[in-house]
């Protein structure tokens, strides 16, 4: 009985390993290592948000969202900003019909993050379709 309970208990572990590589939740960074982003599950669907930045200030305080469109948004600090949301599973290991806000442009994009091998994942903004917009390969942090 004993075994019986081992083995189901490492199977279980086992798959809930791979079933965690196989999702983008977790801590990433982009291309040129300047922030980190935390993607966490919010309600059904997919969000994430700005934990680091590598230079975290501008003229000796903390970066804020200057570019935002709505100007009440432009004193919003950057670190914990969701720009992130809505992205829903689409396939094998894909997740699409999210947007990605831009705090250096005040933009906001339609876009996809697609997992790749070796902890990378393409992450893709675009306006109308997904042919045309740009990629980024994040990396995976934790």
């Amino acid at each position: 009985m004993k075994k019986i309970f081992l083995l189901a208990l490492m199977l279980s572990l086992t798959t809930l390993a791979w079933a965690q590589k196989k999702s983008p939740i977790g801590i990433w960074t982009n291309e040129e290592k300047e922030a980190r982003f935390e993607i966490y599950q919010c309600g059904t669907k997919l969000c994430g948000k700005i934990i680091w930045l590598k230079e975290p200030n501008r003229d000796g305080k903390p970066k804020t969202d200057q570019f935002n469109p709505d100007s009440k948004l432009q004193s919003r600090p950057i670190i914990g900003l969701v720009f992130l949301k809505g992205f829903e599973p689409d396939g094998d290991n894909k997740w699409d019909d999210g947007t990605i806000y831009d705090p250096k442009s005040g933009k906001e994009y339609s876009s996809y993050m697609k997992l790749l091998s070796n902890g990378k994942m393409e992450v893709k903004g675009y306006i109308g379709i997904s042919l045309i917009g740009r990629s980024q390969t994040w990396t995976r942090v934790q």
